[in-house]
């Protein structure tokens, strides 16, 4: 890689101080400290959980205000890093101060005297500045939003958005002291699930197993035509969940798999798309998906392990979506095989086999239902062990202190992150603008399903600009699951009504909702009439209905299917101009240009659109696993279909006719509840389309003389 690229992709990195080598040393050895704390404080500890949030809260707090400068310009500024040092040591004396004041709060009945207010205070701006220095303006900006919003001009908006206020005392107990605030639940998910998962993945790359991804997927994918396409969409789906960043893992695995492509024939804006669509799709991939997911399973109160599960069937329709971009690409561009002499998948397998080992360890203790923390935990541990039956990659004490420096300084900036969205959450929480934002939502759509996914994708896109893809899911999801989680529990419950088969119990609710029309819920009716009929049931009673209609397990998984509809839709603005940071770092290595780069990339993955509308539709996330792999099975070839209609090629090049036939089998396989004999048909269609196109393609290439051939009008 060239220096002029290195210099690029810099930019894509966050100024550190790297010019100070006794700052290096300290943060390592804090960076040891923090991660040996964390394993304790998820095993043994016995710790207040505010406590334990503080100090996750301040020490990745010193290990930023040392590691990362207010500017870029005062990395090698020694004023700078002495008032950074002084900052670190404030942060500490936060930590410091509420064991000490937080009994005498209490007895004072929660009436703050001045050091309260100081050290909340300092508090705050602190998690602000953090903020600030590792992901931009944008956040701490939304926290000052809605701060003020609570005590100031909260109280001044008219309609659904008044808010009568609070004190600034109340606001700062709330923020500071309370487990609502910034050491609420979203940083006990932060100090527990996220960073067990993130110091889990720092132990996997330490231990090879990066290496090890690499090659499973040149072996298996680099001896095929477009067999560098399918390296990237491997390669870094797989690195994609253990790095936990799609940026990183752009230019991580992007500086081998963007040349190879571009070395074999593919157009270089082509290469910078896929890697980059390939890329964001790495936090979609279980078993160790982003740091979303965990939120996730703390939201919905819904096993990580049956997250993951359902997530296996959505994941793999979209990688093998971004496949057959690469597929279609390398047959028009006539893409050659570059890589060769590599050893066999099963060579490689062998003789890296040990590297599954942690992740074996990791699913089988999930699956047995022990907690995710305990799980990664003990899977660290596996990750040691099995690298001693690798010949180059042992890791002995100083590899895992390394391990254990490298996991916390991952873990700094989304530490830091998360305790600052922590009080975006509160503020929503404490003024009940979630709701309103739902009933918002709700109106816009008017029960309609498509109307309001398209609202939610663009106000993740929005979002997306600003925050990274955990805060949008967070912020979304706070805001916007309950809209959908209702709507489609209703839908449900809706098709009940129409078909006539609403279980007696709920009945029951609707004779004391509306009495007089109980005898309408015997027989089959008409969509309009059931709507009418449960516009008749008090709010109060809807859960209740839900349940006693649909299920406990089903009404469980309708919210399950909100919130992975907007985790999937949070994912976008990575490959979404105009901010799109994932094709910015590839189009960098591809030397192509950034935005057309990114509209490349927005259209290769096209499956965070397609997965979530099959999600909100169809049975695709269901305990029923044949209903699950017919729609997954449909749903591949009908994405195959879409993208060659998209792209006018299959094996050969598509005229306009051929085109449209594609296209209406797309949406016979794609469209919810046909018949299967109709999706059939269609899956029939379609291979005689591609049969078709590759015949095309054959009688073309035949008609193509050889070097040196004489042509039939030649003397």
């Amino acid at each position: 890689m060239s220096d002029s690229v290195k210099k690029e992709l810099e930019k894509f990195e966050l100024p550190t101080r790297t010019d100070f080598p006794w700052v290096n040393t300290l943060i390592t050895v804090l960076a040891v400290l923090m991660s040996t704390v964390h394993i304790w404080f998820n095993t043994l500890s016995t710790w207040s959980e505010l406590w334990v949030s503080a100090t996750h809260f301040t020490g990745f707090a010193v290990i930023c205000f040392l590691w990362y400068p207010a500017h870029a310009s005062l990395k090698r500024n020694r004023v700078a890093l002495v008032i950074d040092i002084w900052l670190a040591l404030a942060a500490v004396a936060c930590l410091i101060y509420i064991p000490f004041a937080e009994d005498a709060l209490y007895e004072r009945g929660v009436k703050f005297v001045a050091s309260d207010w100081f050290f909340a205070i300092i508090a705050i701006v602190i998690a602000m500045e953090l903020v600030r220095r590792t992901m931009g303006w944008f956040i701490p900006v939304l926290i000052v939003i809605c701060l003020s919003y609570v005590v100031f001009w909260g109280k001044w908006m008219t309609g659904i958005f008044h808010f009568p206020g609070l004190s600034m005392e109340t606001l700062l107990y709330r923020s500071f002291y309370s487990s609502e605030g910034m050491f609420g639940p979203i940083s006990r998910i932060s100090w527990s699930y996220v960073f067990m998962f993130i110091l889990f993945g720092a132990f996997l790359v330490r231990s090879g197993v990066g290496d090890f991804i690499v090659n499973i997927a040149r072996a298996a994918a680099g001896k095929v035509i477009g067999g560098p396409g399918f390296i990237a969409v491997l390669g870094s789906g797989l690195m994609g969940s253990v790095s936990g960043s799609s940026v990183a893992n752009t230019v991580s695995t992007g500086v081998i798999t963007i040349p190879l492509m571009q070395k074999a024939g593919f157009p270089s804006r082509f290469a910078a798309g896929v890697e980059a669509a390939a890329s964001t799709g790495g936090q979609l991939m279980p078993p160790v998906m982003g740091a979303g997911a965990f939120i996730m399973a703390s939201y919905t109160q819904i096993p990580y392990v049956d997250i993951i599960a359902v997530s296996f069937v959505p994941a793999l329709i979209y990688f093998l979506s971004v496949g057959f971009f690469v597929r279609i690409e390398a047959k028009r561009s006539k893409v050659q095989k570059v890589v060769s002499g590599e050893a066999s998948l099963m060579k490689v397998l062998i003789s890296g086999w040990h590297n599954l080992i942690p992740i074996a360890v990791l699913v089988a203790l999930l699956i047995e239902g022990f907690t995710p923390t305990y799980a990664a935990g003990i899977s660290i541990l596996s990750v040691i062990a099995a690298s001693w039956l690798s010949k180059d990659h042992k890791m002995g004490p100083k590899a895992v202190l390394e391990a254990l420096a490298l996991g916390a300084r991952n873990m700094a900036p989304t530490a830091v992150l998360l305790v600052g969205i922590g009080l975006v959450v509160n503020v929503i929480s404490t003024t009940g603008i979630g709701n309103t934002f739902s009933l918002m939502i709700d109106g816009w759509a008017n029960g309609d399903l498509l109307i309001m996914l398209v609202l939610i994708a663009l106000a993740s896109l929005i979002l997306g600009m600003g925050l990274p893809v955990t805060a949008a899911y967070i912020v979304l999801g706070t805001l916007s699951a309950p809209a959908l989680f209702t709507l489609l529990a209703e839908n449900q419950l809706l098709d009940l009504m129409v078909a006539g088969q609403l279980p007696e119990q709920a009945k029951a609710i609707f004779m004391l909702a509306a009495p007089d029309k109980l005898s309408l819920l015997s027989a089959p009716m008409t969509l309009e009439v059931a709507k009418e009929m449960l516009l008749l049931v008090p709010a109060d009673f809807k859960e209740t209905l839900l349940e006693q209609s649909l299920g406990v397990e089903t009404v469980g998984l309708a919210l399950l299917s909100a919130h992975l509809i907007i985790f999937w839709l949070s994912q976008d603005s990575n490959v979404t101009p105009p901010v799109c940071l994932t094709a910015f770092a590839a189009a960098t290595i591809a030397r192509t240009p950034p935005m057309l780069t990114g509209m490349t990339a927005w259209k290769i993955a096209k499956g965070l659109y397609l997965v979530p509308i099959l999600i909100a539709y169809t049975q695709l996330i269901s305990w029923n696993i044949s209903d699950v792999l017919l729609v997954g099975v449909f749903a591949i070839i009908g994405t195959y279909a879409m993208i060659g209609a998209m792209e006018g090629y299959l094996e050969g090049p598509l005229n306009v006719v051929l085109r449209l036939v594609l296209l209406c089998a797309c949406v016979l396989l794609l469209w919810p509840s046909l018949p299967i004999g109709l999706r059939l048909f269609a899956c029939g269609i379609f291979v005689a389309v591609f049969v078709y196109s590759r015949k095309v393609n054959e009688e073309q290439l035949s008609s193509i003389p050889l070097a040196g051939e004489k042509q039939p009008h030649e003397n």
